[in-house]
């Protein structure tokens, strides 16, 4: 598979790289460190990244913008998105071959190549793999965007997803030019307007009746804090994590722009993949999400996440 895919890379004379819509650090990761791999071994081809911009992750690198007419024999890289629903720029479809790569539990593939690897961590690291493995060379910018997207992804290497394979990985991105603190302070220094919003769900968070922790957000809550839909609906997610006696924790917050409440969803015991399938999401299954037409249906999925846990102590 990994051959198939530098083969049909080598074919194209444009290569347009796609990812899901409000991107993570691994998607932009993943997309940034594909995109300067492939310039840099291939100077000749059009190589691009497009979707939504993240101006907390805008380090890791920007967004092209490209007309329509470059998709015209363009091949189209989907990457990090399970769902074509989910995919940031509908224009993918004009492309005249689309590969999938990603790491998350699929419910459909689509396109005409698909390389879907759920062991992986990280879509980044499921990208690194494939360019080292066929003897892809690398240089600092790459090496440094997919590395960041791992940490992302891995919750700095503490995730259960994380196997000798990932450090395998890291060490070789480690022998390009780039320094991990800069990462590191660029992901995780924080501003005092930040520790004080954190401070806030960490002392408002609910629980239901068998600990399943949640917090509620609607619009002029986002507003009330001064921030954004990302910061308070991702962002603020894993504020409820790493608390004896709470095994899964869920953020919904308003979208007001598409007409839904977002939910993410994370557990260190109980597979809540399929509690968000149900709803429409998917992800991994510790860590899932989902887009839900009412605050009523979150209602809905919190009784389930519940009765999950209930379940499970029943066991």
């Amino acid at each position: 598979m990994y051959k198939e895919i530098i083969e049909t890379i080598k074919k194209y004379d444009t290569i347009i790289i796609h990812r899901h819509f409000r991107p993570d650090g691994d998607a932009i990761g993943a997309q940034i460190g594909l995109r300067e791999a492939l310039r840099f071994n291939f100077p000749n081809k059009k190589i691009y990244a497009v979707g939504d911009e993240n101006d907390r992750l805008s380090f890791i690198g920007k967004m092209d913008e490209i007309k329509d007419e470059e998709y015209r024999d363009a091949l189209v890289i989907v990457l990090d998105t399970s769902e074509p629903h989910l995919i940031s720029d509908e224009r993918y479809k004009l492309g005249k071959f689309i590969i999938k790569i990603d790491h998350h539990i699929s419910q459909n593939d689509y396109g005409n190549l698909n390389c879907v690897d759920t062991s992986f961590e990280s879509c980044a690291g499921l990208i690194a793999n494939i360019l080292i493995s066929e003897n892809i060379p690398l240089n600092s910018p790459s090496a440094k965007s997919l590395f960041t997207g791992i940490v992302t992804d891995s919750g700095r290497f503490r995730y259960d997803s994380v196997s000798a394979r990932t450090f395998a990985i890291v060490s070789k991105l480690l022998e390009y030019n780039f320094s991990i603190s800069e990462v590191y302070n660029e992901l995780y220094l924080e501003d005092l307007e930040s520790i004080r919003l954190k401070a806030y769900f960490m002392l408002n968070f609910k629980l239901t009746k068998h600990n399943v922790a949640y917090m509620k957000n609607t619009h002029e809550d986002i507003i009330r804090h001064h921030s954004n839909f990302f910061t308070i609906s991702r962002g603020m997610v894993n504020t409820m994590a790493g608390i004896r006696g709470i095994p899964i924790w869920v953020n919904f917050t308003e979208d007001i722009e598409n007409k839904v409440v977002v939910a993410e969803i994370r557990s260190n015991k109980f597979n809540i993949n399929e509690i968000a399938v149900k709803y429409g999401g998917g992800g991994h299954m510790f860590a899932s999400g989902a887009s839900l037409p009412s605050w009523e249906v979150c209602d809905q999925m919190l009784e389930d996440l519940d009765n999950l846990v209930k379940e499970g102590q029943n066991d």
